[in-house]
């Protein structure tokens, strides 16, 4: 039998990411769980930040960032990109990070992520926490082991995901879209 408890945020489990924003020159790295799929066509995500974050100075003023999937390899680096920052730490100098170039932003990806999702805002919405910005995806790039046949697949195990303050490993692929139609009775 389920029992009443507090609301709270206990939607799970959520992709955790790395959030690259600025510029070339000038960039900063959040870590952020509070992320997701918000649109089909055109291709829209959501991120929410604290006012308070570096991060969200730079998306304000930009208008772009860069999402990038956090693999087991990265998810102690990711880690501690969620608790300095970058107002007093360059996140890529310190944490051994390369800044790769992206096609149709000026945010820098993290060249060590699998795959970056580069977004541009096309709406803010104002919470009492954080600030959502609802973003176009308008490029991706991908690792070439992560594709096949020109599509990106991710692997089993390949990327990190949060549940109550804790990291998980994704698990094994359980069935695919539609499977249970495809059953012969």
């Amino acid at each position: 039998m389920k029992k009443k408890i507090q609301a709270s945020t206990d939607l799970a489990p959520v992709s955790v990411v790395m959030v690259s924003s600025g510029d070339m020159e000038n960039s900063d790295i959040i870590t952020i769980a509070w992320t997701g799929t918000i649109n089909s066509e055109p291709p829209m995500v959501s991120v929410s930040v604290r006012r308070s974050r570096y991060s969200y100075e730079l998306i304000e003023k930009t208008g772009e960032f860069v999402i990038n999937l956090v693999t087991p390899e990265l998810l102690e680096v990711c880690d501690k990109c969620g608790v300095v920052s970058g107002r007093t730490v360059d996140k890529f100098r310190e944490f051994k990070l390369h800044k790769q170039g992206c096609s149709f932003v000026k945010a820098p990806a993290i060249e060590e992520s699998p795959v970056s999702l580069e977004c541009r805002v096309k709406e803010k919405v104002s919470l009492n926490t954080h600030v959502m910005f609802l973003a176009e995806i308008v490029g991706v790039t991908a690792k070439e082991e992560w594709l096949q046949s020109g599509k990106l697949v991710i692997p089993d195990g390949g990327l990190i995901s949060y549940v109550q303050n804790r990291y998980l490993a994704t698990g094994k692929t359980l069935g695919s879209y539609g499977f249970t139609a495809k059953r012969k009775n």
